[in-house]
This record gives C-alpha cells, structure tokens and sequence, in this order.
C-alpha cells in the first residue's frame, strides 16, 4: 500500500507531466488514499513544527494536527471544487474528478515539503504550477486555458481579501480616529 504512493510522490517531483499522464484512469479511491497518506504526513510534520515553534507542548500538537488534517482536507476539496468551475467554463469537459485529481496530486509538494519553516511558500508555489499541469493533462486543455482556469481561482478570491481588509481597516480608521499629536507638536512657522 506504501510503495504505489511513494512511487507517485516520486512520480510527481521527477517527471509530473508522465506521472499525471499515468493517473488519467485513477479510480477515486486510489485519489483519496493517495490524498489522505499525503496529508497525514503533512499534518504529523506540520504540527510538530507548530508545537515546537509554540512550546506549546502535547496540547499545541494535538490542536496543530487536527487544525491542518482537518483544515488541509476542506480547503483542498473547496479549491478543487473552485478551480473545476474555471476549468469547466474554460472548456474542460473531462468532468470534477479530473480537476480534483489534478488538485490532489498537484499539492503533493506542499504536502510533502510545505510543512518546512520559512521556505514552505516555495512548494505552494511550485503546486500551483504543478496543478496548472495537471489541469491541461487530466483536462486536455491548452497550457494557456489551463493557467488562466488557475489564475483566475487565485486572483478573484484574493481581490475579495484584499477589498474586504481594506474596508476592515477604513472602518477601524472612521470609528477610531487617527491619532492626533499632543498640541503642540506641529511647530507653526516662525517670522
């Protein structure tokens, strides 16, 4: 059961393009053990290093591993499923279990390496561009199409962020004020 994963996992780092080629008839069940196997990893190695980072002890790293397992597993089957929608009005036609395959098996560097502090963003990175891949593989979808199916997903949730943070802040600053010096600490001009 451990060598057919550790064989993707390598598939996946060494040669992704043949590796998803490979997976197109991948039934759901290989997915999702593929999926969870991954993800416990992530989140046993994840929650270490947030206990340790935390001192916080047994409690920081049961919390830290349910949060990422939990966390981890949501936020991949909601950005599968957000992605699809891009895809599928794109003109990828191959159906969701397509994109969810190439969303899970996209993520497998940051399952397996995101967890390392400070260089972590690196392997998010690099599985955005590995699910681009995926995408216009499993898909069969053009490598343009495919890169803005992605884009698009990204950029119109981190629009959303980014107008909802500033009306948070513009809010603050209208119902707070903004701090005023003491009188006298504009000097007037002197003659």
């Amino acid at each position: 059961m451990i060598d057919p994963i550790v064989t993707k996992v390598k598939g996946f780092f060494l040669n992704p393009v043949e590796t998803f080629r490979q997976s197109i008839n991948d039934e759901p069940g290989v997915v999702f053990t593929y999926f969870a196997a991954i993800l416990l990893f992530h989140s046993i190695l994840a929650a270490f290093v947030t206990a340790i980072t935390l001192k916080g002890g047994i409690i920081a790293l049961v919390v830290g591993f349910l949060m990422m397992l939990v966390g981890g597993f949501i936020f991949t089957i909601l950005c599968a499923a957000w992605i699809h929608l891009w895809v599928y009005l794109l003109g990828g036609r191959k159906g969701i279990m397509q994109t969810f395959k190439a969303i899970i098996y996209g993520h497998t560097p940051r399952y397996i390496l995101g967890w390392i502090p400070f260089i972590g963003f690196i392997f998010m990175i690099w599985s955005l561009a590995l699910s681009i891949v995926g995408i216009r593989e499993l898909q069969e979808m053009s490598t343009g199409k495919a890169i803005l199916a992605v884009a698009i997903a990204v950029i119109i949730p981190l629009i959303i962020i980014i107008i909802v943070g500033a009306w948070f802040i513009s809010s603050y600053m209208a119902t707070t004020g903004f701090p005023m010096p003491p009188g006298n600490a504009f000097p007037t001009s002197v003659n």
